[in-house]
């Protein structure tokens, strides 16, 4: 397991803007389902546990 850093700044209460080492991206939230400008999708499925694809 490596080391993430990132840096999220937000843009409407339910956006950001995400910096990491790897580049730019956007994130919108809609419930409990987040999707990014990478094609990514998290989905919380308790308090801090996410599932990814």
């Amino acid at each position: 397991m490596g080391i993430q850093i990132r840096r999220r700044k937000p843009i409407t209460p339910n956006s950001w803007l995400n910096v990491s080492k790897s580049g730019v991206s956007a994130s919108k939230r809609h419930g409990r389902v987040t999707v990014n400008s990478r094609g990514k999708i998290f989905v919380r499925l308790g308090k801090g546990i996410y599932w990814r694809r």
